[in-house]
């Protein structure tokens, strides 16, 4: 009897230690998962905070260097431009094709409530009552740079057209002087691109005074490719134009002003005679 209670004893004692055993392998199981997922969120953690420092070097190496790039661009300009512009300026400003005073009399300087994109740049201010004001000093560049590329045409290459009533005294002014072919109360539809018209006829430039109402005009010089000259005040468009002069293309004071210079300029570089009435007899047309 003891012996058989003696098996018995070590027969349990076996079976609890192999039930220990198997616990202690859950419990161990169980740790192990748990280390895994804990380092496995470490290395997710890691390699996020990794990933964003190395953005962080990266977008910090692209700002160094877009910065280094402006500095020397910067130098390159400074370099280039600034003394030599400035004389450019000043020798501009020295000839004048008119005095500054005849320019404000003129009020060719009031542009419109409104600027498109083009015409920004030409413009100095606002005044209070919401009119953007043109740059004057530019006013007078654009005039002469408007001058030398009218000179380039001879005149019955060039036609004028010129719908608005304010400018009706000065055009037939420009026309009788320097004998280019003028259009204003009325322009003939397809002049300038049907062949089957009696009246039709070929140019190489047209000078639009305003392509809000000379667009017709506008659009047949644009269908055949020929060359424009436009005046621009701060609501016109200048795209598709070869030349502007910028202005206040509504008042008969400025269109006269721009008028007597282009006339006179052209006069002088095409060597045409004649006497040029004074500047107050072409800015006295009807608003």
């Amino acid at each position: 009897m003891p012996r058989k209670k003696k098996e018995t004893v070590d027969v349990e004692n076996a079976e609890n230690f192999e039930s220990k055993i198997v616990e202690t392998q859950e419990e161990n199981k169980e740790e192990t998962v748990e280390a895994v997922e804990e380092n496995k969120n470490e290395v997710v953690e890691s390699l996020k905070e990794n990933k964003e420092v190395k953005a962080e070097k990266t977008l910090s190496e692209k700002k160094k260097a877009l910065l280094k790039k402006a500095e020397e661009l910067k130098k390159k300009i400074e370099v280039t431009g600034t003394e030599e512009l400035k004389e450019k300026v000043k020798e501009k400003k020295k000839d004048p094709l008119l005095p500054l005073d005849d320019y404000v009399k003129s009020g060719i300087y009031l542009g419109t409530k409104v600027v498109t994109p083009d015409m920004r740049q030409y413009v100095y201010r606002r005044r209070a009552d919401g009119l953007a004001i043109f740059n004057t000093d530019i006013i007078d560049e654009k005039l002469k740079e408007g001058i030398e590329y009218l000179s380039k045409f001879e005149p019955k290459e060039i036609v004028l057209v010129c719908k608005r009533q304010a400018g009706w005294k000065a055009v037939e002014l420009f026309s009788r002087l320097t004998g280019i072919r003028v259009f204003t109360k009325k322009y003939p539809a397809g002049i300038l691109t049907n062949t089957d018209l009696p009246d039709f006829f070929e140019n190489e430039l047209t000078i639009i005074t305003d392509a809000w109402l000379d667009k017709n005009a506008l659009m047949d010089t644009l269908k055949v490719h020929k060359k424009i000259l436009m005046i621009c005040d701060t609501n016109n468009f200048s795209k598709d134009v070869d030349q502007i002069i910028i202005g206040n293309n509504k008042s008969p004071k400025s269109l006269g002003l721009i008028l007597y210079l282009l006339a006179r300029g052209y006069c002088k570089n095409k060597k045409i005679e004649g006497d040029i009435p004074e500047l107050d007899e072409w800015m006295g047309g009807e608003e």
